[in-house]
């Protein structure tokens, strides 16, 4: 596997790194990191400001077709794609409150999408100007998404959408969310689900409620759909055809996003690495050998990303094999930043209250926050079964 970058990628490594030295300043430095798991309820505000300067450089849609009308303003490589993240990352910038529009719904619609549906949404997106979120998990039906119950009724040249979604990101600050649906009743499972594009200013038929965590933080919604309307023009795919399209994304979440997911991790893990040194506890061998072992796996992460974006084709089990070794490496990340730390992990800082319970520090919204990394977006149950089943060819599991 081949992944090399040449003349031209680090020419534009220097471009990008021009544009965010010279734009990322003022509020936008200010909140720079700000916005990552655990922190995506943060400066929304300045952050939807700074995803309309990316816009206005051409720094959204890098990786787009640009047959299907270029609506990013920049050509890019994958490697590009690549070298724009890294830079992006070491840049310390503001968390992205537009990388769902731009890394899951864009290319979902070039694959699965018409011409009408790109030349509406595509535009917005690399602006920066709309913002999405994914209707996908429910209450009954979180790893298991075959089995929802959200229903969405065909009305002439709409539909009616009633049910309840869970665990959805930035659902209070999107603009649109697509919403996996049954809109035929007669099938089951997988069968006579549609791919749907519902706007979110909808007061008395959408409800968006926060979930508060133990961390303190409320950046997962409820959303309730009680007879919200979806133009019928806005199906994704065909009517029916809304479990291809909704793995197809899921494979693109898992691509891209899970490389630039890692250089984040990288900044994360050089944070523990640095309190241990500055605490003393990197003397212990066996912390020091998980810390090396943490580092060691993170580029074994990084290659196995890349020889994945490289390989024509695609991989049916690399999603799945992703979503494994970043949701078991970051949550032992987690453990280890209160490990370093000893016993004064457990202590709160001393402005905490009986008002205020839930100031906590980075390090410990990074272990509170990780313990669900191995659940959301697919237990590692869910992604042990694709791997047995549709890899391995191993017999299927039995579902309801």
């Amino acid at each position: 596997m081949e992944f090399d970058f040449d003349e031209a990628d680090e020419a534009f490594r220097g471009e990008a790194r021009e544009w965010l030295a010279g734009h990322l300043v003022g509020e936008f430095a200010a909140w720079g990191a700000v916005g990552g798991p655990g922190s995506e309820h943060l400066g929304v505000g300045v952050r939807r400001a700074w995803e309309r300067e990316l816009g206005g450089g051409g720094w959204i849609g890098l990786g787009w077709d640009r047959r299907h009308g270029g609506y990013g303003n920049r050509a890019g490589s994958l490697t590009q794609q690549v070298v724009w993240a890294e830079e992006y990352a070491r840049a310390g910038a503001p968390g992205r409150v537009g990388h769902i529009g731009e890394n899951l719904l864009a290319p979902t619609l070039l694959a699965y999408g018409d011409e009408a549906q790109r030349r509406r949404f595509l535009p917005a997106v690399a602006r920066g100007e709309e913002l999405w979120c994914q209707g996908y998990s429910e209450p009954e039906a979180g790893s298991d998404l075959a089995g929802l119950r959200t229903v969405a009724v065909r009305d002439g040249a709409r539909y009616r959408i009633s049910g309840q979604k869970v665990w959805t990101s930035s659902a209070a600050e999107a603009d649109w969310c697509f919403v996996l649906a049954r809109t035929d009743p007669t099938e089951r499972r997988h069968r006579g689900l549609s791919f749907l594009l519902v706007p979110m200013d909808q007061p008395g038929r959408i409800e968006v409620r926060p979930i508060r965590q133990m961390s303190g933080t409320a950046e997962f919604n409820e959303v309730f759909f009680d007879g919200a309307v979806a133009c019928a023009a806005h199906v994704v795919g065909g009517a029916g055809q809304g479990w291809r399209v909704a793995m197809g994304l899921l494979a693109l979440e898992r691509g891209v996003s899970t490389l630039v997911r890692q250089i984040g991790f990288a900044a994360e893990l050089g944070e523990v690495v640095g309190e241990a040194v500055r605490g003393g506890a990197i003397r212990d061998p066996v912390l020091r050998d998980q810390l090396v072992a943490q580092w060691a796996a993170l580029r074994v992460m990084r290659w196995n990303a890349l020889r994945t974006l490289a390989a024509a084709g695609g991989d049916a089990g690399a999603p799945s094999v992703a979503k494994l070794l970043w949701g078991g490496w970051h949550r032992r990340l987690g453990e280890l930043a209160m490990a370093v730390r000893g016993a004064a992990a457990a202590v709160g800082p001393a402005a905490w209250s009986a008002a205020a319970p839930y100031e906590l520090d980075a390090g410990q919204r990074l272990f509170l926050f990780t313990r669900a990394d191995t659940l959301y977006g697919g237990s590692d149950e869910i992604q042990r079964n694709i791997i047995a089943e549709r890899v391995l060819g191993l017999p299927r599991v039995e579902r309801r």
